[in-house]
């Protein structure tokens, strides 16, 4: 294991732990500060990665050992705003060289709101940051992957949200089928390129973006009347939680990893789930 369950505590691995996988490669991060997104460039960074990490928030340097330090860029900004995302691609060119990697971590929760209730507002956001940016950020590096004689890989975090209708509200549902639905496309249309796309499907995970359900599900804006019509399938999870433990930020980056290495290699177009098994209801 290279790092604890929780993404906020440093663990410095042995160096028997450390390959070399990630030599010579750069991967693009987004959603880096948090989460999933923080033990994936953790994870990356030890496998000695290049990593340009891209987000909203601000990063947390004493997270990552200092030795990681050099291979490491963060750029801070809205990927939701004009040139942000071709900014963020452009650094990551510049930093480490042709990108090989796009790993699309950012996004948020909507509030359960169903089809009746969601407010333009609440849609607008959760379609924009949880599927618009990660297909520009698609577009953005495609023309870089196909330059790259053995291609590249894309991996999007999309969610059991993406496969079933009854976990979520009515936007970040739409949002992450939609993202699935992209990774199919691009995993289709670029297959002769050498770019493979991949998308995991976490379960309820330990995260920032996690926790909020348990967190708001009394009020804090959560539609009470959507988040009723889904609580029995959270229920199930829970229940298992209580018998295993939850999936943690750390497992979803270590699938990530796999299907970045070339163990992966003919693994294309996918739906990954990572929920044991909580997306077979």
């Amino acid at each position: 294991m290279l790092y604890t369950p929780t993404p906020d505590t440093l663990y410095h691995p042995p160096p028997h732990h450390i390959d070399p996988l990630g030599y010579s490669r750069v991967a693009i991060i987004t959603g880096c500060s948090s989460g999933i997104g923080l033990a994936t460039t953790q994870l990356f960074l030890a496998h000695q990665f290049q990593v340009v990490g891209l987000d909203v928030s601000p990063f947390n340097y004493n997270l990552l050992r200092v030795e990681d330090h050099g291979r490491f860029h963060f750029h801070q900004g809205d990927l939701t705003q004009p040139g942000q995302i071709e900014e963020g691609v452009r650094i990551a060119n510049h930093f480490g060289g042709q990108v090989d990697v796009l790993v699309n971590v950012a996004g948020i929760l909507d509030n359960f709101a169903s089809a009746d209730a969601v407010t333009d507002s609440d849609w607008d956001r959760v379609i924009s940051i949880n599927l618009t940016v990660p297909v520009k950020m698609m577009r953005a590096v495609i023309p870089f992957l196909k330059q790259r004689p053995e291609g590249g890989v894309i991996i999007n975090v999309a969610s059991t949200a993406g496969k079933s209708g009854a976990v979520a509200g009515v936007a970040y549902t739409a949002s992450k089928h939609g993202l699935i639905g992209a990774t199919k496309n691009v995993a289709w249309r670029f297959r002769n390129e050498g770019i493979r796309a991949n998308a995991v499907l976490p379960g309820a995970v330990d995260s920032s973006v996690g926790n909020r359900i348990a967190e708001e599900k009394g009020g804090g804006g959560v539609d009470l009347e959507g988040y009723k019509a889904v609580e029995p399938v959270h229920a199930l999870q829970t229940k298992a939680i209580e018998v295993v433990p939850g999936i943690t930020a750390l497992e979803v980056a270590r699938t990530i990893l796999f299907l970045v290495s070339d163990q992966a290699r003919t693994i294309n177009g996918v739906e990954l789930p990572i929920d044991r098994a909580w997306g077979v209801v």
